[in-house]
């Protein structure tokens, strides 16, 4: 196979050149160029012809997300954005993959360059999984207004009601926002684990609160978990769903990481099936890798209805075609017709 031709944009020469010396590490990836700001990447990119660009977000001349909203409308293609673990960088990165970025690599702002040599095996995976990947442009949303939420009945609810365990990795943060669009405020609730940075939580949760009329937050140890409400795990812990009496709620595992993820969604389908069992409806949506697959066999074994994110709407068709070939699977669906779909098992 032919190499994938990767186009570095950074305006640290420091940067550019240990991101240089990461990826000529790796057999399969070549680095043609490299370009200080958005305006020299315009003009390498028509001469070079790149598979896939690393993009910074704050440089000269034109910021990374403006750069990026032009690319996607003008020539879409893998994006993978060199981020900075931080509350503001947070943001701005789910902004990009909002846009159309593929996926992001989080930098500490401290010691950078020993930082990044320390997650070469990642970056270059990272890149090589952006070139293989299904790049579309993005349409923006607009935040969807809330109705306003009647609580009635919210304390009524008992664990024979149905739970929604949700799992997604590369390409599910915009995923994730696609489905909960759809989904009216008195749906069951939904438990999630999206692989991203702790620094990354709040303001993910905040995109998923805005996205539909559902209640979105990060996940606290012990919570009850009630209808109309969305429990997003944190970046940093593995969520499980147990039983408390006659309640479902969450709970915060700090251990290690599974499937090299924390929070992983293996953990917390494996809890699911253990707890929730034929109550449970299991969601997984595009994502790098294997995790979920496995879990999602426990769930479906357990008696679940399991729904997965088919390979032409995914990202990458990693985590759902993996549960897709351990025969666990009752619906595979574009990502239109998911909620739908979660809509019609919750009735």
């Amino acid at each position: 196979m032919a190499k994938i031709r990767l186009l570095i944009v950074d305006d640290s020469a420091l940067i550019r050149n240990m991101l240089t010396e990461i990826f000529n590490s790796s057999s399969d990836i070549e680095v043609v160029g490299t370009a200080a700001d958005p305006l020299i990447a315009r003009d390498k990119i028509k001469k070079l012809n790149p598979d896939v660009i690393t993009l910074d977000i704050e440089m000269p001349r034109m910021d990374g997300l403006t750069f990026l909203r032009n690319l996607m409308r003008l020539r879409p293609m893998p994006v993978v954005m060199i981020s900075t673990l931080t509350e503001q960088g947070a943001s701005v990165t789910l902004e990009a993959l909002e846009i159309g970025a593929v996926d992001f690599v989080a930098k500490p702002k401290l010691d950078v360059a020993a930082s990044l040599k320390q997650y070469s095996d990642e970056i270059i995976n990272k890149v090589k999984v952006a070139a293989r990947a299904n790049v579309k442009a993005r349409e923006g949303r607009t935040p969807v207004k809330k109705p306003v939420v009647s609580t009635t009945g919210s304390t009524h609810f008992k664990t024979t009601d149905k739970i929604i365990a949700l799992g997604a990795s590369t390409g599910g943060t915009e995923a994730i926002k696609d489905v909960v669009a759809g989904l009216p405020e008195d749906t069951p609730p939904i438990v999630i684990s999206q692989h991203l940075p702790a620094s990354f939580s709040d303001s993910f949760a905040k995109h998923v609160d805005l996205a539909g009329a559902m209640t979105a937050c990060i996940a606290q140890d012990g919570q009850q978990i009630l209808p109309g409400n969305i429990y997003i795990a944190p970046g940093d812990k593995h969520m499980k769903i147990i039983r408390n009496g006659a309640r479902y709620v969450c709970k915060l595992d700090d251990g290690e990481p599974v499937n090299r993820h924390k929070p992983a969604v293996d953990v917390m389908f494996y809890s699911v099936a253990q707890n929730v069992g034929v109550n449970a409806i299991g969601v997984l949506l595009t994502g790098m890798g294997a995790d979920g697959a496995k879990g999602m066999k426990a769930m479906h074994d357990a008696g679940a209805k399991t729904v997965i994110q088919d390979e032409a709407s995914s990202v990458v068709w990693g985590m759902p075609g993996e549960a897709y070939k351990l025969n666990c699977t009752d619906y595979v669906k574009p990502l239109d017709q998911v909620a739908n779909q979660i809509i019609s098992l919750a009735k």
